[in-house]
């Protein structure tokens, strides 16, 4: 077995935990570490962009919150088990440094490290612990938060390390900005992975209500689920504004690095590349996220005076178009807006992250 340190992530299956933990992994394999990840049969499928030298340890995990009354049962039994498979793999090679991403899937290996006393931390993407997160926020030596402010537990301090972005956003941190006027101005709508029927019928109504002037000089790009896209599509066309809409843009760090304006869901992945690129947004928080943790999420950029947020419960036509042309109105403004979502940024986010591990680990060593 290698003399490298080893660095054991546990993360669950959603694109929101993989995409930091595979930052990390990157990361400390680029320092000469080894790196395990360990999550569950779910979480596997998403493994798909980690490097090929990540080893991935599948153990036994289980939710409270699907499968019915039997799988509420025995979710205690499965996680117990992943905590014994985590522990005996500990064993035979022991972990420098155990680093949590949240999700039920990262709870045996955190879970292992912290009856083993091995040196552990939990990144949080959002503003709003999630449930596993809430468990260990109080028995691991680190918390790092992805989003800032991050609503913790009495007692419990976290780290603003910020949330790792793609490599396609970092090489557009800062990229320079035209303040709107009266030329072309690009709008992008994104409506994240759920929930952006919303979107697709009140911003294009939105835009259509735009004083002529303004309206005149717009096109906009415009992420609708297909079965949305036909109407959104029609609604721009009937007011002549020159729109592009496609259920996936490849290309959304430059577009984003293209536009005056972003209107968006609060997602913290999308909340991260909207301050790291450092662009006027208005936010939509999708109301039924988990303890309304995208509200949460669009308060750094709120109260930076970087981003206005429109609940949905406030969310139409008039309101939109109001707070498109408060923006676009205002070059100055708009300005402003750009230098105070980057004020809030961290496009250094994974050195953080990295920096919380290899602290964790000399402490450790020092013992």
């Amino acid at each position: 077995m290698s003399d490298a340190p080893l660095l054991v992530i546990a993360a669950g299956g959603t694109g929101g935990h993989m995409f930091p933990a595979q930052a990390l992994a990157e990361a400390m394999l680029a320092r000469g570490w080894r790196v395990k990840l360990s999550t569950d049969a779910r979480g596997a499928r998403y493994t798909g962009g980690f490097p090929h030298s990540v080893e991935i340890e599948q153990l036994k995990s289980a939710t409270f919150a699907r499968g019915g009354i039997v799988g509420k049962l025995t979710a205690p039994f499965k996680l117990a088990a992943g905590v014994m498979s985590a522990m005996m793999g500990f064993r035979k090679d022991r972990p420098a440094v155990v680093v949590g991403f949240g999700g039920y899937p990262s709870f045996p290996a955190i879970s292992a490290a912290y009856l083993m006393k091995l040196p552990r931390a939990i990144h949080e993407q959002n503003g709003v612990l999630g449930r596993v997160n809430q468990v260990f926020a109080k028995r691991v030596d680190a918390v790092a938060c992805g989003t800032w402010p991050t609503d913790l537990p009495d007692g419990v301090e976290g780290v603003f390390t910020g949330n790792p972005v793609r490599g396609a956003v970092l090489e557009r941190a800062s990229a320079g900005y035209i303040s709107p006027g009266d030329y072309p101005m690009s709008i992008v709508v994104i409506g994240g992975s759920q929930g952006a029927r919303i979107l697709s019928e009140v911003v294009p109504a939105a835009i259509a209500a735009l004083p002529e002037p303004m309206k005149s000089h717009l096109r906009v790009a415009h992420q609708a689920r297909d079965e949305d896209a036909e109407t959104a599509a029609a609604t721009y066309a009937q007011a002549g504004i020159d729109a592009e809409v496609k259920p996936f843009f490849q290309n959304v760090p430059a577009r984003f690095a293209e536009a005056q304006l972003v209107i968006s869901r609060a997602g913290a992945s999308s909340v991260a590349d909207i301050s790291v690129i450092g662009r006027p947004s208005i936010l939509v928080p999708f109301a039924a996220a988990t303890a309304d943790h995208q509200t949460a999420n669009a308060r750094g950029l709120v109260e930076a005076g970087a981003a206005i947020m429109i609940p949905e419960s406030q969310l139409t036509a008039q309101t939109v178009s109001d707070s498109i042309e408060t923006i676009l109105g205002n070059p100055d403004g708009a300005l402003q807006m750009v230098h105070a979502a980057l004020s809030v940024s961290r496009p250094d986010a994974t050195e953080r992250l990295v920096e919380i591990v290899e602290t964790l680990a000399k402490k450790s060593d020092g013992k």
